[in-house]
């Protein structure tokens, strides 16, 4: 499997990142973030310069750089890193081009692999989290690329359902914050898989089928989210299935989103739980000895977010706060092409910088905004279809 590099609005070859990135001297280049092959990407450092100019084609090469080393190199879809670019890069193919097939032929082998494994294991760890991502992968693509539900879609919502807890929830272990530390995460992206499937909810019309989507639903309108950040997490998951939120709740969580925008229209990550909100709470007393505690610095990953959470909600792009996220993000790029953002649970690797470069490319597309100062004409950005 190679994936192609493809620049947002352009369809052009591009040599790998990695061998770029290596001649610099910012990082601790004992390890990298991710390696294979020609690939040698090192962690992301908060010391690394800002660029001076926005460069879509840097950003999609750590991407597809990244997703292509962890695929090979571990073989997982992990929730960091091929989880989200496996849900988030069909949705870019109108900007960047069909997604490489090698790709989805991963996700296939992935799937074989995950149903030739014992059921008691799959429940066990992050398994359950891993399938539900790549579900909604498949189910991505089905939406984006080929436009019709395939059989390795149906067969990966068998699996995911066969792993759905009685409340309606998957397990999930308190590993990686945000992503593999609860339920509640991975319900909002089952919820997700289920209205990008084409046609999938439709045909699901058996009573069993009809229960567990039903314990889905109710499960994420009645059960509290631990954090803010899983209110965003529910608000992003009701683009997809609409009726996850109610309107009043939608209101709420929008006016969250837009009071914790910082005075330089970045949001950041650590404004969304409390320190031992996250996980079990045992990451709290490392999270308030952080310098910037009482003021934590805008980060790439909060702030795509927020303006793709806010684009999906309906908020136009000529919002005063969705310009302002934009602008952060024109702004703070870093050389390498990533947006920086720190790690809610060690101080090496960072792979929460990986969402924190695919959300900002996302929200570029969904508002339009490329790398001059003029929007990208309508042919170079995502189809994005918010709630009326």
């Amino acid at each position: 499997m190679r994936l192609t590099h493809v620049a947002l609005g352009l369809s052009v070859g591009i040599s790998p990142l990695g061998s770029e990135l290596h001649a610099q001297d910012w990082g601790d280049h004992r390890a990298y973030q991710y390696q294979f092959g020609e690939i040698s990407i090192p962690p992301a450092s908060e010391d690394e310069p800002v660029a001076e100019n926005l460069s879509l084609e840097r950003a999609v090469t750590y991407l597809e750089d990244g997703a292509w080393a962890w695929a090979n190199n571990r073989g997982c879809v992990s929730c960091h890193t091929t989880g989200w670019y496996g849900i988030l890069r069909p949705q870019l193919t109108e900007s960047l081009g069909r997604p490489d097939a090698d790709f989805r032929a991963f996700l296939e082998e992935r799937l074989q692999d995950r149903l030739a494994t014992d059921p008691e294991e799959l429940q066990q760890d992050v398994n359950p989290a891993e399938v539900v991502h790549l579900a909604t992968s498949l189910a991505s693509w089905d939406a984006y690329v080929d436009r019709r539900l395939s059989p390795e879609t149906e067969q990966a919502f068998q699996l995911m359902f066969s792993l759905q807890r009685d409340d309606g929830a998957w397990h999930s272990p308190d590993t990686w914050p945000p992503f593999e530390s609860d339920a509640y995460q991975v319900a909002t992206v089952a919820a997700m898989s289920l209205g990008l499937a084409p046609g999938w909810l439709e045909q699901a019309t058996s009573p069993e089928l009809q229960r567990q989507i039903a314990g889905l639903r109710e499960y994420l309108r009645e059960v509290p989210p631990p954090h803010d950040y899983a209110r965003v997490a529910l608000l992003w998951a009701d683009r997809y299935l609409p009726g996850v939120v109610s309107a009043d709740q939608k209101q709420d969580i929008v006016r969250v989103i837009l009071d914790r925008q910082r005075p330089d229209g970045g949001w950041s990550i650590r404004s969304f739980a409390r320190p031992e909100e996250w996980g079990r709470g045992n990451r709290a007393e490392r999270l308030r000895a952080e310098a910037d505690f009482g003021d934590p610095a805008s980060d790439g990953h909060q702030t795509g977010l927020a303006v793709v959470v806010l684009s999906s909600a309906g908020v136009p792009p000529t919002h005063p706060a969705v310009q302002r996220g934009v602008e952060w993000l024109r702004r703070n790029q870093r050389e390498s092409g990533r947006w920086w953002t720190k790690s809610l649970n060690t101080e090496t690797w960072h792979f929460i910088t990986y969402t924190g470069t695919l959300y900002p490319v996302m929200a570029l597309a969904v508002t339009r905004a490329g790398p001059s100062s003029t929007p990208c004409s309508t042919s170079s950005v995502v189809a994005w279809k918010v709630p009326g």
